[in-house]
């Protein structure tokens, strides 16, 4: 999941800078190229990028965003062993520019952190660390020397927040360079860069992205979010980050008017993911019929190996659920032979077929399935009707009394009912104590943002603590993540 989030949390960073002298500055085509990547037409800013100087900075950059762009939406290898040479091309030309100006160094950490995104999607993560830990040091440099340049201030920003959120499994980069996290500087410094007019909006995107997938959204965030998507009608990108985030948060019914609104046409980049996104949202709905049709949209027009796991799991979800079984089946065995296992969904798909083959589920756990769907897309008294008539006492074996206590807190808690979410989430965790079950974990973390909406600092970093003690499970990146921005923000 961490690399997902990145890649979602990074796509957005593209380093608008103001117009300055050669060979910095930016012509009417620049702009216009720019505000085209924005948006996703790629095909109409590379025309406009083709009649500019080829020497420009801007120019090299630009081209540069559009290459990131192409390689992380279509995941596809082979191009990416095409281009990844272009990174040392471009870094050598940016280089031989007049490095005198604030622009030299952003322009060439921006280039860095394209590849870094690009790298950590096909699973170089070595040299992705490297790139990150090259603009970080390039933007830190910069911020000395041009201190009220606000673009520094945005790369440098959703860096330090994404230090300060780093898991267990990054924090020896991080630690051995000496790299600073500080979620809240972070923010502080992405808030800044919204002071420029020129950058209000990316900035402003950015932040959100933090708060839904490193933080916890605000209600006035979420306030802010659909209103903010409706103002630009023809940006893709907008209305597909407006969508990733409204279903993180649990609204997908509005994830669900974004996507229908989103706008479409030639000159705009396909993106397959969309049809897995609706796909989601249906099988929440339990409209199982147009989630499979979703599913295998995306099945035939996506070139990646990832995610592959996760759609072909969600297709058996969505027979296996409306008591096909049969016909489920023949899906859950691809979910063992194809794709890879670096995105955590795959990873969440191949551990449940492998359970699966090992011990069939209850009819009973079609139910919890069914419950978690349904509130994972905010659909909560549907939730509630799922486990209508269930209690703890109908359901087999610990992991699954577990789950029952936990789904049932989370639609307790989602539904302002604190008093009687927090002993079932201590029930699901006193139940995963002995096999150290992921539950067990997400139960502690809801425990920590119960207590800590209720001022209780002492309480909330015990459970959020305990949320970080669990070892080994399919869910412990994000997790983590959750956990420890939550006690970065308690304070001391």
């Amino acid at each position: 999941m961490y690399t997902r989030v990145l890649f979602i949390l990074l796509l957005g960073l593209t380093g608008t800078q103001r117009a300055g002298a050669q060979p910095y500055g930016w012509t009417a085509g620049h702009q216009q190229a720019y505000a085209d990547l924005s948006k996703l037409k790629l095909q109409p800013a590379r025309q406009r990028l083709a009649a500019e100087n080829g020497r420009s900075g801007i120019t090299i950059w630009l081209t540069d965003y559009a290459d990131m762009l192409a390689l992380l939406i279509n995941d596809d290898e082979q191009a990416f062993g095409q281009l990844a040479g272009l990174e040392a091309q471009r870094l050598d030309q940016l280089r031989a520019l007049p490095d005198d100006t604030p622009y030299a160094r952003v322009l060439q950490a921006e280039v860095r952190l394209h590849w870094a995104f690009v790298k950590l999607k096909f699973g170089h993560e070595i040299s992705a660390g490297w790139d990150i830990i090259k603009a970080f040091r390039l933007l830190t440099e910069n911020q000395k020397k041009y201190p009220s340049f606000l673009p520094t201030y945005k790369a440098l920003g959703l860096l330090h927040i994404l230090f300060g959120s780093v898991p267990d499994n990054y924090t020896w980069m991080t630690g051995m360079l000496g790299l600073r996290g500080d979620i809240r500087l972070g923010l502080q410094e992405l808030e800044r860069a919204q002071h420029d007019p020129l950058l209000k909006n990316e900035a402003y995107l950015l932040e959100l992205l933090a708060r839904s997938y490193v933080l916890t959204m605000s209600p006035a965030d979420s306030q802010q979010l659909s209103p903010w998507v409706a103002s630009q009608p023809d940006n893709l990108l907008v209305h597909y980050f407006g969508a990733t985030m409204e279903i993180k948060n649990g609204h997908s019914e509005q994830a669900l008017a974004y996507l229908n609104s989103r706008p479409t046409g030639p000159d705009y980049l396909p993106m397959p993911v969309l049809n897995s996104i609706l796909g989601d949202i249906y099988l929440q709905q339990a409209q199982y019929d147009k989630a499979q049709a979703a599913f295998q949209r995306f099945l035939s027009t996506y070139k990646g190996r990832s995610f592959l796991k996760d759609a072909y799991y969600k297709l058996f979800l969505s027979l296996w659920l409306d008591n096909e079984d049969a016909k489920a089946l023949p899906y859950l065995q691809k979910v063992r032979t194809v794709g890879k296992t670096v995105a955590e969904t795959d990873k969440v798909a191949q551990k449940f077929a492998e359970n699966f083959a090992k011990n069939v589920p209850s009819a009973n756990q079609k139910v919890l399935m069914k419950a978690r769907l349904a509130f994972d897309g905010g659909f909560l008294d549907d939730a509630l009707v799922h486990l209508k008539g269930f209690s703890e006492a109908r359901f087999g074996s610990t992991a699954d009394k577990a789950e029952y206590n936990y789904r049932l807190g989370r639609i307790r808690q989602k539904r302002g009912e604190p008093a009687i979410a927090i002993p079932l989430f201590e029930r699901a965790i006193a139940l995963s104590e002995a096999e150290q079950l992921s539950i067990g974990a997400t139960s502690a973390l809801q425990l920590g943002y119960l207590y800590q909406q209720q001022k209780n600092k002492a309480r909330a970093r015990q459970y959020f603590e305990k949320a970080l003690s669990y070892k080994k499970h399919e869910y412990k990146n994000s997790i983590d993540n959750k956990a420890r921005a939550a006690l970065n923000g308690l304070g001391d």
